[in-house]
């Protein structure tokens, strides 16, 4: 197509999940081959805005959490080199929450790039926590994004009682509506959403919308999506660009100023390597100052294992999870510990155990609470946790127990069959203790499939520890070649 002043194209490059993955990886396929990092991107970004006119780089959130680096830092790390990468626009995940509330307003005054959410507010005051778009006049035709995020905010947030969200999808079309309708007379050129609420999601989203509202384009994050082509509903098109730096995704469109629309596009999921650009030096000597102070510290030998042991897969039993789990159950006399499988950041650990892979691994401080439930609690915890729906990829919640455990769950009948700690059938009537997360005991309905007050009801939440990073440093600096395997703790027929 001839453009003329109708018709104009724009390149939007968009990444999610980057979780703090500033570094590159050297691959096994041919000799000085790099994949990710924060520098080739960077090279990659500069090299389409010198090459094209009007071009976009934009983050679907989980720009946080993931490398010892952001831990560290607590994210300051990441903003600062977000800032040199100069995104156009953010919007937040659930992982920029970490942090908490406070933290994230101190890192949003940090940021030199807006971001955007349309459904955090104060709930007393029905006003919102943040900016929930930002129109950008590039060459001419103005851009609108609006940001959503995930429900899982709202967990995070539990603890704060004065900020809520819309949870449903329902409720989180009506404010894109509310957004669309209140500047249609502006004339927007196209109409762009930042979700970050799981491409799955993001498609039962895009059938909610009213076409009169002038959606174009979903940009999502969260469930780590790898597409060969973009879907296309209700006459949007939704991409995502999989997880971490090695890979970034791209559009090219041509815009229509008459009737607001896309009238041509091509999208690509580009593999961010060496072979795509140079790196960019600069920011190179940027990351090299954070992790030149991080490796100081974290570069420390704690310990060593029998073996590497794995964790490929956060919706079975695994090694590394066993091996958790049953740290853990020996800081106290507890019948039954929880560990939710996805607080375990990393595939391996071991043979050699560092500083840094202890917060790899387990990059969370959360604390540790002892509660003591009876036996009829215990099982409908199990038959909670047990459930088809926690095996789903980046949407259960499965959970690592300790030795000694033996369930038996039948899918076709969602029956669970039988519960024994060492070989004797739980009682009733019997009180046990277990041990779980801070963030699972805050969120005990939605995780564990009980209530609060039946958490709480025969004795009060004692905290064990304020730091399960803590209690695993100082077991692997005093226990060596420790050993773990897949033993059938939870079984499923």
């Amino acid at each position: 197509m001839m453009l003329t002043e109708r018709f104009k194209k724009f390149t939007i490059l968009h990444s999610n999940d980057m979780h703090g993955n500033f570094l590159a990886e050297v691959t096994g396929l041919e000799e000085g081959h790099v994949i990710g990092g924060m520098s080739l991107l960077s090279g990659y970004i500069n090299k389409v805005r010198s090459e094209e006119k009007n071009v976009l780089f934009v983050i679907s959130g989980d720009m946080l959490q993931g490398s010892t680096i952001d831990s560290e830092y607590k994210g300051l790390s990441t903003i600062e080199i977000m800032n040199y990468l100069a995104p156009d626009v953010v919007t937040l995940g659930n992982h920029e929450l970490d942090y908490g509330l406070p933290h994230l307003l101190f890192l949003e005054k940090m940021a030199n790039f807006p971001i955007v959410n349309a459904n955090l507010y104060i709930k007393k005051y029905n006003k919102r926590l943040m900016n929930p778009y930002l129109i950008l006049n590039v060459d001419g035709f103005d851009i609108m994004f609006i940001g959503i995020v995930t429900e899982e905010a709202l967990k995070t947030l539990k603890r704060d009682r004065s900020i809520g969200t819309f949870v449903s999808l329902e409720d989180a079309a009506s404010e894109v509506g509310k957004i669309c309708n209140a500047y249609k007379n502006d004339d927007i050129d196209l109409t762009i959403l930042m979700t970050h609420i799981g491409f799955e999601e993001d498609i039962k989203l895009a059938e909610l919308l009213n076409p009169e509202w002038g959606v174009d384009m979903i940009i999502g994050g969260h469930s780590h999506t790898f597409l060969e082509q973009p879907a296309q509903v209700n006459n949007i098109l939704i991409a995502q660009a999989g997880v971490g730096t090695d890979q970034i995704g791209r559009f090219d469109i041509i815009v229509d100023d008459d009737t607001n629309s896309i009238v041509e596009w091509k999208w690509q999921l580009l593999p961010v390597d060496s072979n795509l650009a140079s790196p960019d030096p600069e920011i190179e000597k940027l990351i090299g100052t954070f992790k030149d102070e991080v490796d100081r510290k974290y570069n420390r030998l704690i310990g060593r294992l029998a073996r590497k042991l794995t964790h490929p897969r956060r919706e079975e039993e695994t090694e590394l999870g066993n091996l958790i789990a049953d740290i853990f159950a020996q800081q106290d006399k507890f019948d039954v510990v929880f560990v939710a499988s996805s607080i375990i950041r990393s595939s391996e650990l071991g043979p050699l155990v560092t500083l840094e892979d202890i917060t790899t691994v387990f990059p969370y401080k959360n604390a540790l609470y002892k509660c003591s439930v009876t036996g009829a609690t215990l099982t409908k915890i199990f038959k909670h946790i047990m459930r088809l729906e926690n095996r789903i990829p980046m949407k259960g919640q499965y959970f690592q127990v300790n030795q000694g455990i033996r369930a038996v769950y039948r899918d076709a009948e969602s029956r669970l069959e039988s519960l024994s700690i060492n070989e004797q059938s739980v009682q009733d009537e019997k009180q046990y203790t277990i041990c779980i997360d801070d963030y699972r005991y805050e969120n005990s309905d939605l995780h564990l499939g009980i209530t609060q007050e039946e958490l709480t009801k025969l004795a009060n939440p004692k905290v064990i520890s304020t730091s399960f990073q803590d209690v695993l440093e100082e077991y692997f600096s005093h226990h060596q070649n420790l050993n773990s395997y897949i033993e059938g703790r939870l079984l499923y027929k």
